[in-house]
């Protein structure tokens, strides 16, 4: 068997995975196109496997833990993507800059003030000093 055959498809297959890591904004696409690259190492170590006739299989051997491997990081993956699809309604991975939760219950007027307008007593913008400060 030619070495290059398969060396050439998981050339391939590797640089399509790369173009989709950096061309794809849906996090989904993103993951499959990860698995794409796994899959062209895979390829790569079962055919030099094969070339040098290791009698261990070590390739193939390390083969299969890779694909477990694959196998947990697309659970984990998912699991992250529907999760901060379910917290902020879109998996596009340019409108994801952060990791914190957005900010929807802050108040317009405390830009530095985490406690500003939060309704504590004794705060000075809480209700009792705003009630204290109404003209009569």
């Amino acid at each position: 068997m030619h070495l290059v055959y398969p060396a050439v498809l998981a050339a391939l297959l590797f640089c399509t995975g790369v173009y989709g890591v950096l061309a794809r904004r849906n996090a989904i696409l993103v993951l499959m196109s990860v698995e794409l690259m796994l899959n062209a190492v895979n390829l790569n170590l079962v055919a030099f496997d094969a070339w040098l006739r290791d009698t261990l299989h070590a390739g193939q051997a390390l083969t299969l833990f890779v694909i477990a491997i694959a196998a947990a990081e697309i659970g984990i993956g998912l699991a992250i993507v529907l999760t901060v699809y379910r917290v902020r309604g879109t998996a596009d991975i340019d409108r994801l800059r952060d990791t914190s939760e957005p900010a929807m219950d802050r108040a317009p007027d405390g830009a530095g003030d985490p406690d500003a307008g939060s309704g504590h007593p004794d705060h000075p913008a809480g209700p009792a000093a705003t009630n204290a400060e109404a003209p009569a």
